[in-house]
């Protein structure tokens, strides 16, 4: 299809509609901005699913220096400290930011927040709302406060295809809707487009969770970074339904404990049992699958009857699925949940690429490191976008008309990926799995066809894993399964990738020559 030009004047234009593609535009007001959402506003986002809160060192017993402390040993010696201390320095001002825009977070009796646990916290700071349902809260007061403030022009159901880059610099955004493409000129995009999780058969994420947006950066030649740190929820309910319903880590911080079929807790020697880290539980519950088991969350004895009321959301997929938590363990596994990696950016959001930021889940900002915090990822949505709402703002706002495109590419589809994606990306790698992957993926990637951005995506991530041979936070080499001495981040551009994989595709053939 040929596009036709949408005359925008040159305002920014962001590509996403979760946390953090909505306070990013309402951050910008009153800039005008266009808010491109590929679904209506509220569905298909990571952020509505969230189950978990937003970290910050509220309490009395707390500050932004245990928090930071925290993060970083979650983080495995990958985080950067600077961006870690300033989002941890900036998450208690975020919060009454949100309740300003109407987010009713639980509060206690006497009216003051009430903070939960959660893995690898130190002290209770995950800031709740509806229990169990913090992400749709957040997303219902944001989607309001959205569409009243008439600088934001929403655009649902349009979806980006490709960055138009010229001179080195980003000049335009091809869209499209149903089966019409559009061109929108602008010198200024924002990417908050999310994860990755739907690149695999398990996972919490939307079905439009794929990388999209991290195939747009690459393509416009943006650089991307720690593309091999995914994170693994460890208690997915482990059921048939696509994305998996999660079962909220608060739920192990009010005390549920993980056994096998037989009743044996297998944590009760680890460090930190079941409030370890999550690649440490997740690792755990993988094995015990492995070898036969099944894995199910015990909550009976320190919820009982009260877990309806604590996790009202939890309870109802439990009901749906037939289970009762009140009196039976509920069966789980690990799903792909998170991405620590994405478009490398700066402290303000910039990518590598002029004119073209990334915020949220997409974006690599340092604060996750080689293994996210729990409930650091909406901290980090509503903190950073600020600061990239204040970059695009003080961006030139000069535009040019954009070279013209012959067509739109078509619109991206990751299903016939996700079982190369899932056998050789998941919880443990090695090197043959990993090498296999590359091979089963790059043909389907540099093709023009629905599959191509979803394998262009899952190869760099294969690659990357394949260049890190040690095991750091959600990263584990099964061939190598210690830990390096020194912590180096890894970056990859589109065409360093296609090098590294064309390369590898060709050793065996060098070999038998």
């Amino acid at each position: 299809m040929t596009p036709d030009v949408g005359d925008i004047r040159g305002a920014p234009v962001i590509i996403g509609a979760g946390v953090a593609g909505l306070m990013t535009a309402l951050h910008l007001a009153p800039h005008p901005v266009y808010l491109l959402s590929p679904m209506r506003l509220g569905t298909e986002t990571s952020s509505t699913l969230a189950q978990g809160g937003l970290a910050a060192s509220l309490g009395a017993d707390d500050s932004p220096d245990l928090h930071l402390a925290d993060t970083l040993a979650a983080g495995d010696g990958l985080c950067d400290e600077s961006v870690v201390r300033r989002v941890a320095n900036a998450a208690d001002r975020a919060i009454e930011n949100l309740m300003d825009l109407g987010v009713a977070f639980d509060c206690s009796w006497d009216g003051t927040l009430r903070l939960g646990l959660e893995a690898a916290h130190s002290r209770r700071r995950i800031v709740h709302a509806g229990g169990d349902s913090t992400g749709r809260e957040l997303v219902r007061a944001l989607i309001i406060a959205v569409r009243r403030t008439p600088s934001i022009t929403i655009l649902e159901g349009m979806e980006a295809r490709r960055l138009i880059v010229e001179n080195g610099a980003v000049s335009g955004v091809v869209a499209a809707k149903g089966g019409q493409a559009i061109i929108f000129p602008t010198g200024r995009v924002v990417l908050a487009s999310g994860g990755i999780g739907a690149l695999f058969r398990d996972t919490t994420n939307p079905a439009g969770s794929f990388g999209h947006g991290l195939a747009l950066a690459a393509c416009a030649g943006a650089e991307l970074a720690d593309l091999e740190f995914i994170q693994f929820h460890p208690t997915a309910l482990d059921v048939s339904q696509r994305p998996m319903p999660l079962v909220s880590e608060a739920v192990l911080g009010e005390g549920a404990v993980l056994i096998d079929e037989c009743g044996h807790r297998f944590l009760c020697d680890t460090p930190g049992g079941e409030l370890a880290s999550r690649d440490v539980v997740a690792r755990a519950v993988w094995q015990q699958l492995a070898t036969g088991h099944r894995v199910y969350l015990d909550a009976r004895q320190s919820l009982g009857p009260r877990f309806a009321k604590r996790f009202p959301a939890v309870a109802r997929h439990c009901r749906d699925a037939g289970i009762d938590p009140a009196v039976e363990p509920i069966p789980v596994r690990p799903a792909a949940h998170y991405h620590m990696g994405g478009v490398a950016v700066d402290a303000a959001g910039r990518s590598t690429v002029p004119g073209l930021w990334a915020c949220g889940e997409v974006a690599c900002t340092g604060l996750h490191g080689a293994n996210r915090l729990a409930s650091n990822s909406l901290t980090e949505a509503v903190t950073t976008s600020l600061w990239v709402a204040q970059s695009v703002a003080a961006a030139p706002a000069g535009w040019q008309w954009p070279r013209l495109v012959a067509t739109s590419p078509p619109r991206p589809d990751p299903s016939s990926v996700r079982h190369a994606v899932s056998n050789g990306l998941g919880v443990i790698r090695d090197e043959q799995a990993l090498s296999d992957t590359v091979e089963t993926l790059l043909p389907i990637a540099v093709r023009n066809t629905a599959a191509s951005d979803p394998a262009l995506i899952a190869l760099m991530i294969a690659v990357a894993a394949l260049r890190r041979q040690e095991s750091r936070g959600s990263h584990y080499r099964s061939d190598f399964p210690t830990r390096s001495a020194q912590a180096r981040s890894s970056r990859l551009t589109f065409a360093s990738a296609m090098t590294v994989a064309a390369e590898l595709i060709l050793r065996p053939a060098e070999r038998s020559a």
